[in-house]
This record gives C-alpha cells, structure tokens and sequence, in this order.
C-alpha cells in the first residue's frame, strides 16, 4: 500500500508506508517514471532541500514572501526519473525533495535556509518523525559554490544553537524529478488527510522541542 492509500485508510498514517507495486525493471531498461524540473526562468534562483515527508515541506517555504513555486520530488539518488514507488521502497538512493524557486530580489538564500532548519529535526539520522528510511534523510543540495558557503556556514551555527549531533547532510545537487501530481501542494488538496498525517507524525510537538517559538517558521 503506497502512503497515499494508506493515509486515507488510517488516521495516523505513516509517511513511510510501505509499497507494494510489482518490481520494476533494471535501471538499464526501465523507462523514467517522472520527469527532470526545467530551469529557471530569467531572474529566479533554486534551492533544494530535503526535510522528510515532502507534504509537509511545501507549506512554510510557500508562506515565505518571494517564493514563486515549491515543488516536491526526488533527488539525491542515481536512479533516472524515479517513481514514488521506487522511492519509498529505498532502493533507489533519493530523498523525498522539495525544490523552491524563489526571486532573489525579494528572498534570500539565507532565508530559505532559516525556514529549512526551523522544520527538520537535523538530529535524526536516516529519518524525519514517524518516517523512517534513507529516502526521508534531512539534506540540503547546494547548486553552486555560494550556495553550499552559506549551507555549511548555516550548519555551524545550527550546531552551536542545539544540542546532539547535526546529522543533515549537504550534498551539491544533481537532477530534481518532479513527484507525480497527487503529491503536489497535499496540504491543500487534501487538507484533513493531511492535518490528521503531521498529527499522527508528530512532526510539530518535535518541532517545537527543539526550536521553540520560530518552529516551523
């Protein structure tokens, strides 16, 4: 049963539910199962970011003033043109993803960063809340040298400001494939499935152990 099914059969579901589609074909002769994002356009940036279930990353990064789009997907694994499928069962190496387009004139980087940490426990390895598995590893994926400055120079700070080990990676980015549509902007869609999910999760009353008032923010 993929997440989906299952959040709508239970009421606590797990972002992590397992798939149960038949086993795909070879990465040698396997058809891309979703496609690449396009680049920007003509006075936006991108930055990539994985903090665990991606339904639950498109919103604060929305309420940011300056952000065009935030889209959710894959990246970080080998794998072209993943499906969720293959995602999910955690074999293909990527992190469930969510790729904000932003106008640098009005946001900034540092910025994207802050709504980045307020969101994740960076303390949790191979994991975010409920959700277990390399696929919901906390990362943040660098496109080019000024972006993984200001990343790794963030993760010093994070570092002095809460206790146990930052175990968020950074990691330059590769390919970003797009999710397939029924995950796009969740929240919205599906607004009590997925209240009822974070609830389930437990993912704000962590959020607010470690960051206090500026969780979620």
């Amino acid at each position: 049963m993929t997440r989906l099914a299952l959040v709508f059969a239970l009421v606590f579901a797990s972002c992590s539910s397992p798939a149960t589609s038949t086993p795909s074909a070879s990465a040698s002769s396997r058809a891309p199962q979703t496609q690449a994002a396009p680049p920007p356009g003509e006075g936006q940036a991108v930055a990539i970011f994985a903090g665990g279930c991606f339904w639950c990353m498109e919103r604060p990064f929305e309420d940011l003033p300056g952000v065009i789009s935030v889209l959710s997907g894959y990246t970080g694994g080998e794998l072209e043109g993943p499906s969720y499928e293959e995602v999910s069962a955690g074999r293909t190496g990527h992190a469930e993803a969510v790729r904000v387009l932003y106008d640098p004139s009005r946001a900034t980087y540092e910025q994207l960063l802050e709504v980045f940490w307020h969101n994740v426990d960076p303390t949790q390895a191979d994991a975010q809340f409920c959700d277990h598995g390399t696929q919901y590893r906390s990362g943040i994926f660098p496109i080019d040298a000024e972006q993984r400055r200001l990343a790794e120079a963030s993760k010093a700070r994070v570092e002095q400001t809460i206790p146990g080990r930052i175990v968020t990676e950074i990691t330059d980015a590769g390919p970003f494939w797009i999710a397939e549509d029924y995950h796009q902007d969740f929240y919205r869609t599906h607004p009590v499935r997925y209240t009822e999910y974070r609830l389930g999760c437990g993912r704000d009353a962590r959020l607010r152990q470690i960051w206090g008032d500026v969780a979620g923010h």
